[in-house]
C-alpha cells in the first residue's frame, strides 16, 4: 500500500470511544517492546509516527492510526511487563479482551513476538485467545536483523513449535532496521481488509 495520508485518530479506553467510521482494523499485540511502534513506523514510511520507547508500557490505550481513510492500525497496549500495578493490569486485560471479542471492524491481528528468543508464555497465551475466537493472524517475528541469516530457518521452527500455529495463520520474518519483511506484512493486511 502507498501510504501518504496517516493521522493518528484517537485512543480509546471503552467500546464508547472506537471510531464509528467502520473502517476495516488491524490490531497489534505483543509483549512490550516487541517493537510494535516501529512496525507501525515502517509500514507507513514514517520515522517517529508512533513513538517508540525504551520505557515498558507506555502504550496504555488501544491507539487507532488512521491509514489513507481506508484502514486503522490499531495499536494495542502491551503484554508481559512488570512496571504497572495488578489493578491496571486486570484493566488492560478487560479493555483489551473487550475490543478483541466485540469489535465488528476488526478483521484480525498481527501478533509480534522476538525472533532472538522462544515466543514467551504470554504471546502463546495471546495467540491461543485470539485462535479461540477464529480472529485471522499474521504472527511478526521482530528485529530480525539481529538474528543471523544462517539462524532464521530455526527462528521459523521455534516460533511454529512453539506457538503451533494452524493452517490457516502465517508467520513472517521482520526487522524494522532493513524493511525486510514490510511488503509480506503489508500484503498480508491488504488480503484482510476486505
Amino acid at each position: 500500500m502507498q501510504v501518504n495520508n496517516v493521522s493518528m485518530n484517537l485512543s480509546a479506553v471503552s467500546s464508547k470511544q472506537y471510531p464509528g467510521e467502520g473502517y476495516p482494523e488491524i490490531a497489534l499485540l505483543g509483549r512490550s517492546n516487541v517493537g510494535k511502534s516501529s512496525l507501525i513506523n515502517t509500514l507507513i514510511n514514517r520515522k517517529s509516527f508512533a513513538r517508540t520507547s525504551s520505557t515498558p508500557g507506555k502504550t496504555q490505550t488501544l491507539n487507532f492510526y488512521n491509514i489513507e481513510d481506508l484502514l486503522y492500525l490499531v495499536d494495542v497496549p502491551g503484554y508481559g511487563f512488570a512496571k504497572v500495578s495488578k489493578k491496571q493490569r486486570e484493566e488492560f486485560g478487560v479493555m483489551i479482551e473487550e475490543y478483541l471479542t466485540t469489535r465488528k471492524p476488526l478483521k484480525g491481528v498481527v501478533i509480534l513476538v522476538d525472533g532472538r528468543h522462544t515466543p514467551s508464555d504470554d504471546d502463546i497465551s495471546m495467540y491461543q485467545f485470539v485462535s479461540y475466537y477464529h480472529i485471522p493472524t499474521l504472527i511478526v517475528a521482530t528485529k530480525m536483523d539481529k538474528v543471523k541469516k544462517n539462524q532464521w530457518n530455526k527462528t521459523i521452527s521455534q516460533v511454529n513449535k512453539t506457538m503451533q500455529i494452524n493452517q490457516t495463520d502465517q508467520l513472517q520474518l521482520f526487522s524494522a532496521e532493513t524493511k525486510s519483511g514490510k511488503d509480506e506484512v503489508w500484503s498480508w493486511i491488504e488480503n484482510h481488509m476486505k
